[in-house]
């Protein structure tokens, strides 16, 4: 109980730092120096925050009675409490991860398939498969909807480190979706657990959990458009350059 309330407790103070600084990094001048200080802090947050909601979540799956004493349904907790929580974690560890990673690896797009990055993909798969199995044998369809945001992000990230010759701005869209979706994440956890200290009767309505999937989603969206729209016609005007100096060779 005594590491618990330790992982309890710096979850909470590190994630507190780390959600704010999300809508810094959204809302600030995209490679700028605003952006890119307070969105690292935001990514590095969140990879502390995601590992201590792992430990968290496995020690309600292994001792449910004793990790929260207050609450009788042990199923619950050991579904919602646990193998939930260490799914959003993996999730949020995995996102993170992979947002940072692409700007590391913008020149050199093997560098996005090293063993750790990878790893990371397939356990957040097996992670949100094992939250969707618990959830249908508890009756718990929260947790069978939401593990479907975990199997589609892993798909799509290794897709993106394993495709070849991606754009070249390939790895903006593929930034923007990791460090939203890691928003995503974090604020879904915190709209379910939160919510049961604060509003127990709404804590597990989908209505509510689904706001933050809702609003990321089209943060994700309207980032990607305008990367493309920054990056397309520019591609679209080198190649009309090259088919008219071939014309004109001819």
């Amino acid at each position: 109980m005594s590491l618990f309330r330790i992982l309890v407790d710096s979850h909470l103070i590190v994630g507190a730092v780390g959600l704010p600084l999300f809508w810094v990094a959204v809302f600030s001048r995209k490679g700028g120096r605003t952006h890119k200080r307070y969105g690292r802090i935001f990514a590095y947050g969140m990879l502390i925050t995601g590992t201590f909601a792992m430990g968290m979540g496995t020690l309600s799956a292994l001792d449910p009675r004793g990790t929260h004493p207050k609450i009788a349904d042990t199923a619950m907790v050991t579904g919602i409490f646990g193998w939930m929580m260490v799914y959003l974690g993996m999730l949020t560890v995995s996102l993170a991860w992979h947002g940072l990673a692409t700007v590391k690896n913008k020149n050199n797009h093997l560098g996005n398939r090293a063993w750790f990055d990878v790893s990371l993909q397939i356990l957040v798969i097996v992670a949100a498969i094992n939250c969707a199995v618990q959830g249908w044998r508890d009756s718990q369809p929260l947790m069978m909807g939401i593990s479907i945001v975990g199997v589609a992000s892993g798909i799509t990230n290794l897709r993106f480190s394993f495709s070849d010759n991606p754009p070249r701005h390939g790895f903006l869209l593929e930034h923007v979706k990791a460090l939203v979706g890691t928003g995503i994440s974090v604020y879904t956890a915190f709209m379910t657990f939160g919510l049961v200290r604060l509003m127990p009767q709404h804590a597990l309505n989908p209505m509510t959990w689904a706001v933050p999937l809702a609003v990321g989603l089209a943060l994700i969206i309207y980032h990607q458009a305008q990367i493309r729209k920054q990056y397309v016609p520019k591609a679209a005007a080198n190649v009309g350059r090259a088919a008219g100096s071939a014309a004109l060779e001819r």
